[in-house]
């Protein structure tokens, strides 16, 4: 029979090894996005595939899912590893927040003043508290379910819904987490957004270029700095080990992006109407859909456009990528952006960029290297730029295409960026996992 002290002996042991098996244990991360998955959130899948593949346990939450249609077929597989936390329902998002009120009063307290106090800030008055008090349902949901999944960090995807919603869950005694910031919509409302609160209860903060993380800092107290990071989107074996293809003599150029104002798509259809008029040749792709579509379509019309210019809708990345190597440029006029991963694939691919002297596009495409940048909104600049693509020689535009090609390998490799993050979030966890 022991004696107390074999028994505690005993204790201690079992301790021991338990703690050592948690400390060793792959660690258990989820990520979470606003809408996901969807044709414009393929470098989140990236990296989520890249984290799982270094030994990471990676769940996948959303808040809601893409309505539209995914194309993609490793999009539509993403889909059924990912929860919706919007598909419980009113009755689970009351169910979620009154068990939480009643099993941890003074943390649902807390975080209750606290979603109060971030909806007052924001824009919409008394709407913007209702959202939050939904942001805090949501909260109270996931803390369900990373309960169930031992969920030891969370990666959140934008610094709007749902860096609130990761915000909210830790103050309800969730897991830690992190954020990355990827610009324009952060930076266009930092104060309504409470990005310096979000930032201080995180374990830190990623931002996708250097801009990006300028733009962070204004919003943030200086002793918050050192928490803000950069880790650049990523590009996998499908676009960097992509074998080379000759660039075509036919004329023609691609745009991928969504069909919104921030991407500066009528500017592109005014300069296409005034190559037209000069008389030449081109033939221009628009890869993606939005709420502009309809206002395109009337532009194109108005410049006789109609055999010139294509509306092709969204598309996989195996298509994307064949029309980016079937045209001799990518042509992107964005008016605000964080860095165009569109632009990233073009490079990698060989092909030269004409893009805007905006945000993080800078950092990436260098005039006159592997591409050319223009003063955004300016139809002159970019007709110029393009009128330069359509008349260059092959070989000249194939050698801004390996120029390209090598500075997204250095700067863009998904391995390499998903093992900052990886590393990142090892780092943040406490001793017993350290």
């Amino acid at each position: 029979m022991l004696n107390a002290t074999e028994i505690q002996e005993s204790r201690t042991e079992s301790e021991a090894e338990s703690e050592e098996a948690e400390r060793t244990a792959p660690l258990r991360i989820a990520y979470l996005i606003n809408t996901y998955p969807g044709p414009s959130s393929t470098f989140i899948r990236r990296e989520a595939a890249e984290i799982e593949a270094r030994g990471a346990t990676v769940s996948r939450f959303t808040l809601r899912r893409w309505a539209g249609e995914l194309a993609d077929p490793m999009d539509q597989a993403e889909n059924q590893k990912t929860r919706a936390v919007l598909e419980v329902g009113a009755p689970g998002l009351l169910r979620a927040l009154a068990s939480t009120a009643a099993s941890r009063p003074g943390r649902f307290l807390r975080a209750l003043r606290t979603a109060i106090r971030l909806g007052r800030r924001g824009s919409g008055g008394g709407s913007g508290v209702v959202k939050h008090l939904i942001y805090l349902a949501e909260a109270a949901v996931l803390l369900g379910w990373h309960k169930e999944s031992r969920t030891d960090h969370v990666h959140a995807h934008y610094g709007t819904n749902s860096a609130a919603v990761a915000l909210l869950c830790r103050l309800l005694g969730g897991p830690p987490y992190s954020f990355t910031v990827h610009g324009p919509e952060e930076f266009d409302q930092p104060i309504g957004l409470s990005l310096g609160e979000k930032v201080a209860g995180s374990a830190f903060a990623v931002t996708i270029s250097e801009h990006g993380g300028s733009q962070l800092r204004r919003w943030t107290s200086y002793d918050q700095w050192p928490k803000i990071r950069v880790v650049h989107c990523g590009l996998d074996s499908m676009f960097l080990k992509a074998p080379p293809v000759p660039v075509p003599n036919a004329p023609r150029l691609v745009c991928v992006g969504r069909l919104a104002e921030q991407k500066g798509l009528p500017i592109l259809i005014e300069a296409a109407g005034r190559l037209r008029a000069e008389g030449i040749e081109f033939e221009l792709t628009l890869v993606g859909d939005g709420p502009l579509r309809g206002e395109l379509e009337s532009l194109i019309a108005r410049h006789n456009l109609k055999d010139r210019v294509r509306l092709a809708g969204w598309r996989s990345n195996a298509e994307v990528r064949d029309l980016i190597l079937n045209s001799r440029a990518l042509v992107l006029p964005s008016f605000a952006e964080g860095l165009p991963v569109a632009i990233m694939e073009a490079m990698a691919l060989g092909r030269p960029v004409v893009g805007t002297w905006i945000a993080g596009t800078p950092e990436l495409v260098l005039p006159g290297v592997n591409g050319w940048l223009v003063p955004p909104g300016s139809v002159v600049g970019l007709c110029k730029a393009m009128r330069e693509v359509l008349e260059a020689d092959p070989e000249d535009l194939e050698r801004m295409g390996r120029a390209g090609a090598e500075r997204v390998a250095q700067r863009h490799d998904i391995a390499i960026e998903a093992r900052k993050l990886g590393d990142l979030i090892a780092q943040s966890q406490s001793p017993a996992r350290a």
